[in-house]
């Protein structure tokens, strides 16, 4: 942990070598990767857009085999790491695996220990705790990716263990920004179904939180399932006004008229168009 003005974030290394998550990678990272890492999540931040942050970059003296482009091209590359922060690196995975692995003891202390640290608002003590905490998180995450959407952000990977419980922007991987205007918009190279494409990444979302209110069903009761149910069923919407609200500014657009949702798809068709 890293304290500074009272606030307390949490270091971690990217690049550094195996961890017990690695799976069957190496750990380690290149030095193209972690200058893009570093840059971007600063980026992010300073757009206003909820993210990791970086600290520090250090080239390593390690080669590190890669196929950049997933064509059976390995080349030896420089290693580099990453000294990156968040306020909490905890993921929906983290929840999902301990749900799937039936440790729903160890579960319950996680989600106790993640309300507490991190959604003062919540009060551990009360019996809807976990309902709240994922009513929070599904409007915090709709906002988070229409934010990215208001940027042309494209994450790359988007899968549960790449989404944060505190809905912020973290594991840059094989992410970009579109030049122009691209729905089908895929900066992962190794996507070939286009699954994480640009104008798929609100639905992932949608998937993703679904995965996460499984996680939690074995902790709530009849009612409270059903009213996290209606809580996920709104998400599109919470999304929507989101993103309407977002290219509003960006136009100038002031006050309310039916025909600014209009307005801004015809914007957008143009420039796919263009």
């Amino acid at each position: 942990y890293f304290c500074r003005h009272s606030e307390r974030w949490e270091l971690q290394l990217k690049g550094s070598g195996k961890t017990p998550y690695s799976r069957n990678g190496d750990g380690r990272a290149v030095l193209r990767s972690s200058v893009r890492e570093f840059l971007c999540s600063e980026a992010m931040h300073y757009l206003g857009i909820p993210t990791s942050r970086a600290a520090s970059l250090v080239v390593s003296d390690d080669d590190v085999w890669r196929d950049q482009f997933y064509n059976g091209n390995i080349k030896k590359e420089r290693g580099a790491i990453v000294l990156r922060l968040a306020k909490s690196w905890f993921r929906i995975g983290s929840l999902e695996i301990l749900a799937h692995s039936g440790e729903l003891d160890l579960q319950r202390r996680l989600l106790d220990f993640i309300i507490q640290e991190h959604f003062p608002s919540i009060d551990v003590n009360d019996s809807n705790r976990y309902l709240e905490f994922f009513s929070t998180v599904v409007s915090e995450t709709a906002n988070l990716i229409a934010l990215w959407m208001s940027v042309g952000f494209a994450h790359g990977v988007c899968n549960t263990d790449n989404f944060s419980l505190l809905s912020i922007t973290i594991d840059y991987g094989p992410f970009g920004f579109m030049d122009s205007y691209d729905p089908n918009f895929v900066p992962n190279t190794s996507d070939d179904e286009r699954r994480y494409k640009i104008g798929n990444q609100a639905n992932v979302g949608l998937f993703n939180l679904s995965k996460l209110l499984q996680a939690l069903k074995p902790l709530l009761d009849p009612r409270q399932k059903q009213l996290a149910s209606q809580i996920l069923e709104g998400y599109g919407e919470r999304y929507y006004i989101r993103f309407t609200e977002l290219f509003k500014t960006k136009l100038g657009l002031l006050g309310k008229n039916e025909d600014d949702n209009y307005l801004i798809a015809f914007l957008l068709k143009v420039s796919l168009l263009c």
